[in-house]
């Protein structure tokens, strides 16, 4: 298997007053190691990369590198508009560690498809490591159409897409149409993606029972069909609480009442709600009550006798 394949998850930087809080970062990635997952994911959006800088950057970076062993493999979430600045970035990140940068497209300046694929060719000639191109239009404001991938594929280091367009034609035609391990990037796809073909996913909501998000993927790898669907029918409304509000505060306030961290954020990001920890509360206490899945059980074990009885809904 590519280590661009399975469950990868999308730390969430902890805060403690204000500041990055990278010994609980460390923890939380080594329970989620653990656990079973299959790659990290540092200073993503779910990580509030936006927030943090430059130097918060590579000391979290830094961090997790000095704890997770080498079988883990770990990505560097890149963003920003200016194509100049991000290869510099790049460029500069040598850490022996890291696998590789997932790379989103500009931002706000809405280029055009040619101005998309010459920015990642500019951000892949800067480094040596592999880069994830990250689709996600409802962010950026621009769609990495399938013709601009096709045309990026040919450069060594491009080695996979997070697509997050929620486009199933585009998400076929990823997996169809090019050679690169695709991962989806919407949660609430994790199922009909891997039907169509994905080869796993970047999921914010795996932070929360990450082994039930391993056994998801194992058994539709493993053609376990009706039992991965039953399995994904328990999740969902775990996935759909987790993005009633904006994207990391439920994950961030199911953490904080698992005691792994603080419910902390920085502006302009805020807390969940009363009434959404309301709702995620109700919804935690099912998710826990799930049968543990063990990363080196067997497919068919009393777990998945369970799971075709318990129902979340």
């Amino acid at each position: 298997m590519s280590i661009y394949e399975g469950i990868w998850i999308p730390l969430v930087t902890p805060f403690k007053n204000g500041q990055p809080a990278y010994d609980q970062a460390q923890q939380l990635c080594l329970k989620l190691f653990n656990a079973g997952v299959h790659g990290i994911v540092v200073c993503g959006t779910t990580g509030e990369a936006a927030t943090l800088s430059d130097s918060e950057q590579r000391h979290m970076l830094s961090a997790i590198l000095e704890v997770l062993p080498s079988t883990c493999p770990v990505l560097m979430g890149i963003s920003g508009s200016d194509t100049r600045v991000l290869a510099e970035k790049v460029s500069g990140i040598r850490d022996s560690g890291l696998s590789g940068f997932l790379v989103s497209a500009p931002s706000y300046v809405r280029p055009s498809q040619e101005g998309i694929r010459r920015h990642f060719e500019a951000i892949a000639n800067a480094t040596d490591k592999a880069i994830v191109l990250y689709n996600i239009p409802a962010r950026t404001g621009v769609n990495i159409d399938l013709s601009s991938v096709i045309a990026l594929q040919r450069l060594a280091n491009i080695v996979a897409v997070k697509e997050c367009g929620g486009n199933q034609t585009q998400m076929t035609g990823l997996i169809d149409c090019t050679d690169l391990k695709i991962m989806c990037g919407d949660d609430a796809m994790l199922y009909q993606s891997f039907w169509l073909g994905a080869h796993g996913a970047i999921s914010a909501a795996a932070h929360i029972r990450p082994d039930l998000f391993v056994r998801l993927f194992e058994l539709m790898r493993a053609g376990e069909i009706t039992l991965a669907r039953a399995l994904f029918e328990n999740l969902l409304p775990l996935i759909q609480v987790l993005f009633c509000e904006p994207n990391p505060a439920p994950v961030k306030a199911a953490l904080a009442m698992q005691g792994h961290i603080r419910e902390e954020l920085r502006l302009p990001m805020t807390p969940m709600s009363t009434a959404g920890r309301i709702r995620l509360t109700d919804t935690m206490e099912k998710i826990m009550a799930l049968p543990a899945a063990k990363k080196t059980a067997p497919l068919r074990i009393p777990f998945e006798q369970e799971i075709r009885t318990l129902s979340l809904t």
